[in-house]
């Protein structure tokens, strides 16, 4: 049965920090339960999830792979309405938490599913008609280069098309795939079969937004080899016309696939640097990105959050907040540190530009927290948005809904998760929504 339960949940006392004064500040919340999902790895709650929520008409659309592994699709009016939950006849491989499903709708309003890949041939489909939860059976694209398939990633673009992103290839040796779909034909078309090049060397781990202009905005940090420690550099492109064409911040022409030597860099940062990969970029009124990212300044120093910005003239970096926990990643597969990769949003218009940053970490009791500040400039305060742990789960939201309201809808589950694509002995877990509405700004 689908059920809907709204609750008022104080986070008992969310924690406001201000540079170092710590103010308390009671805040509600609604918590939307959908049904219960696999929890020993951290599959459902992946930040490379485009998306694990999305919004269409007013109708909210969620997926998660239930106990056991199945595709489970979900819908609700945000009028109002109950869930309505359907048990695929798909399922993937949950001991992998690479295998995530993303979701999005086109502009005719058919649902389009993808899931299961860590180098494995592609899977996907859509919905039979628009608003159903009964999928098609499983489908092509364009039929070439989708043997290799990691991270599918949907974009929906102003006039109701969708963009897909890929990875083909592997970890340290990858290019990066795209891929259009044409509501007006129905159909995909291949955009560019390796817009960045690893030269048989390297692979890029991405991060994307989309303008109010429908302009594409990319922005990546390379890996040399499959171990985490070889992440470097954060570098940027866009482009005005779909995907095809692509330049610099000084609109200077790329030449594709761009490759290591040819990039803009927004930032340089060496291997060794606990820089993350996959993490999330938005875009403000006027067009500028802000990316952000976790990584040391140093040898000896902390990793901190921090935002790589364009002010319209030159690349700039702000620390979010002061962490004070150390740690350090090795390897491949899967990672568990004591952080989540960060997850930005803007408010934006013609005067100022709010920037609120959702991450989980061990110093906030591994709760899913958000620092929001008021233009760059001044102090970050930090809120608690869930009011317990999360365990292993990266903060994923409903970027429709915050576009449309700027509210925070936050996908939600505890999760577990081993080193290595190894499981922790977590039963089953509630998915839910839980909506946060963020303090107004001044």
């Amino acid at each position: 049965m689908p059920y809907r339960l709204s609750v008022f949940c104080p986070l008992a006392i969310a924690h406001i920090v201000l540079l170092s004064h710590l103010i308390t500040s009671s805040v509600s919340q609604d918590q939307f339960p959908i049904g219960e999902g696999w929890a020993r790895t951290k599959v459902n709650c992946v930040i490379f999830r485009k998306s694990a929520l999305c919004t269409y008409q007013n109708w909210q659309y969620a997926a998660y792979y239930d106990p056991q592994g199945r595709v489970t699709l979900a819908r609700r009016d945000l009028n109002g309405g109950v869930w309505m939950v359907k048990t695929t006849r798909y399922t993937g491989n949950v001991a992998d938490a690479h295998n995530c499903i993303s979701l999005a709708v086109d502009g005719e309003g058919l649902l389009h599913v993808s899931w299961d890949h860590h180098g494995n041939p592609l899977r996907y489909c859509r919905s039979l008609e628009p608003g159903s939860l009964e999928l098609t059976d499983q489908l092509s694209m364009v039929g070439t280069k989708e043997g290799r398939v990691t991270y599918p990633e949907f974009y929906a673009l102003p006039n109701g098309d969708l963009l897909f992103f890929y990875r083909d290839g592997s970890s340290g040796n990858g290019d990066l795939v795209l891929n259009r779909y044409v509501v007006a034909q129905r159909q995909w078309q291949r955009v560019q079969d390796n817009l960045l090049g690893g030269e048989g060397t390297r692979n890029a781990y991405w991060q994307v937004a989309v303008d109010r202009h429908a302009a594409i905005h990319l922005s990546w940090v390379w890996r040399e080899t499959g171990d985490v420690v070889t992440n470097h550099d954060i570098g940027y492109a866009r482009s005005s016309d779909g995907g095809i064409t692509w330049t610099n911040t000084l609109d200077e022409p790329y030449t594709l696939p761009i490759i290591e030597a040819t990039a803009e860099y927004a930032i340089r940062i060496p291997q060794n640097s606990e820089l993350a990969n996959q993490t999330s970029m938005a875009v403000d009124y006027h067009g500028r990105p802000y990316i952000a990212n976790f990584w040391r300044d140093s040898p000896a120093a902390v990793p901190q959050y921090r935002i790589v910005y364009h002010n319209g003239s030159e690349w700039k970096t702000s620390q979010v907040g002061r962490r004070t926990i150390d740690f350090h990643r090795s390897g491949g597969g899967t990672k568990r540190p004591p952080i989540s990769r960060p997850m930005i949003l803007l408010d934006s218009n013609d005067q100022k530009t709010r920037i609120l940053v959702l991450y989980r970490d061990i110093e906030r009791d591994r709760r899913i927290s958000v620092a929001v500040n008021e233009d760059m400039t001044g102090s970050w305060a930090i809120y608690d948005i869930t009011s317990a742990s999360v365990g292993q789960a990266d903060p994923l939201y409903d970027l429709q809904v915050w576009n449309a309201k700027r509210e925070i809808h936050l996908f939600t589950q505890y999760v577990g998760q081993g080193d290595y694509e190894t499981q922790e002995d977590v039963s089953p877990q509630t998915v839910s929504v839980i909506e946060w509405h963020p303090p107004t700004g001044q």
